[in-house]
């Protein structure tokens, strides 16, 4: 085989050794991305859990301080029937 030949199929591994370090570099970085977008999307859901409308917590919350309201109206109430008159 030729000089010619050889030195081409050097060359021509060498840019295929090449070719394939820089692919397995790309799929390295891709999976550190991935991992990371897993992540940041964990947290975006658990913020979305974390604030979602708090519709059916209200009513039970409402019925409690209207009676307090009420209780602290009856004792506002009671204070000024016992104050003296000035």
């Amino acid at each position: 085989m030729p000089i010619a030949g050889i030195v081409t199929i050097v060359i021509a591994l060498v840019i295929a050794a090449a070719l394939a370090f820089y692919l397995i570099r790309v799929v390295l970085v891709l999976r550190a991305v991935n991992d990371s977008l897993g992540k940041i999307t964990f947290g975006v859901r658990a913020i979305a859990h974390r604030t979602a409308p708090l519709g059916e917590l209200l009513p039970p919350i409402k019925a409690d301080l209207e009676a307090v309201a009420d209780t602290l109206d009856d004792v506002a109430a009671g204070l000024q029937s016992d104050s003296p008159a000035a």
